[in-house]
């Protein structure tokens, strides 16, 4: 296995963001990642100067893969802004600031992809990520040509949810190739590093490297790409739902109050960037005991419903607790590919449907 001190050598060839420092030395190389022959790292510049930068880290990726035990690099590129001055804030004093969309960016669409649908949540641990891996299986038995990009780099699911551990393989032209499983094109940055590495990246990192995977990977053709976006509504995933050309966004959030606070400001980050909302699913919306066929309602009830009619948006649908979602989860058949007769794959087909009719 190639070592970081290989790299940082084999990097010493390529000038830095000034041409003429060293990567190395240049203070700009950092988060070096190694997994098997997979190697990650980023790269921090001026936004200002980013067709140099482009040419830098293509430059840095040749350098690294021409090295032996190499098979593919993903360099990122963070933008590093001069510091603006401090101005008077506008709000009263005690007010909470509100979150700010920042300058326009150039949202250019996706070669070869119709829509792109971002599945967001406010918070983590709602169900998100197995919500997008079903909603992309049942638009796909819908007729759809779909993709799912897993761009929750700091705790990818995809790889578990579909059983699948390959390498993705990279053409001569630089471009990725998906691997696919289901009939889906899937990328992760879980098939580049390890399960067990931590991506301890800041937001820029996060949002340069989803950048990378909507841009540089082989989707076309495809009339759908579902986008697993990070859990939260921090600098990254603003970054990511201003820069991609979103057809619309779907919500994930459980009945309870405490997960309905983050899903609104999720909705709320997705309006200030004009990205349409697509509804809000309720997961985890009920229980049926599997002995007694007893319902109980473990996260209370109805509470996404209720709160996409006070905020004016469309209510998908709703996904029980169930151990039979949670089971083929864990064993990478998600419950729309193992059990297509199910209840379960019933409610996320309707939810589909839905979805496919917003995008007409």
């Amino acid at each position: 296995m190639v070592s970081k001190e290989e790299i940082i050598a084999a990097l010493a060839s390529v000038p830095g963001p000034d041409g003429k420092t060293p990567l190395p030395e240049s203070g700009a190389l950092s988060d070096i990642m190694i997994s098997g022959g997979r190697v990650v790292f980023s790269i921090t510049g001026d936004p200002a100067q980013s067709a140099k930068l482009e040419e830098m880290r293509l430059a840095a990726e040749r350098a690294v893969k021409a090295l032996a035990g190499v098979e593919t690099a993903l360099v990122t590129l963070t933008a590093e802004r001069p510091a603006q001055p401090a101005t008077p804030s506008a709000r009263p004093s005690g007010q909470p600031a509100r979150m700010r969309a920042g300058p326009a960016q150039a949202r250019t669409p996706i070669v070869g992809v119709g829509h792109v649908i971002a599945v967001a949540s406010g918070k983590g641990g709602v169900g998100k990520s197995t919500t997008a891996a079903n909603l992309a299986l049942a638009l796909a038995g819908e007729g759809l040509r779909v993709g799912i990009l897993d761009a929750d780099i700091y705790g990818p699911s995809m790889p578990r949810l579909f059983g699948i551990k390959g390498r993705p393989e990279v053409t001569e032209a630089r471009i990725i190739r998906p691997l696919e499983a289901h009939g889906l094109k899937i990328m992760s940055m879980g098939f580049l590093v390890s399960e067990e590495t931590a991506m301890v990246w800041r937001g820029p990192m996060v949002a340069g490297a989803v950048q990378q995977l909507l841009r540089e990977v082989a989707w076309e053709p495809l009339d759908v790409l579902v986008v697993d976006m990070p859990p939260g509504t921090g600098d990254a995933q603003l970054t990511l739902a201003q820069s991609i050309a979103l057809a619309g966004a779907v919500i994930v959030s459980t009945p309870q109050d405490l997960a309905l606070i983050d899903a609104r400001r999720g909705v709320e980050m997705f309006r200030k960037v004009n990205a349409p909302i697509l509804g809000i699913v309720e997961n985890m919306s009920m229980f049926i005991c599997p002995n007694c066929g007893a319902r109980h309602d473990i996260f209370g009830h109805g509470g996404a419903r209720k709160e996409a009619t006070r905020i004016g948006v469309p209510f998908l649908g709703e996904i029980p607790l169930d151990l039979a979602l949670r089971e083929t989860s864990d064993s990478g058949t998600p419950i729309v590919a193992s059990q297509p007769s199910s209840p379960i794959t019933a409610a996320y087909r309707d939810i589909a449907r839905r979805v496919k009719e917003a995008l007409r």
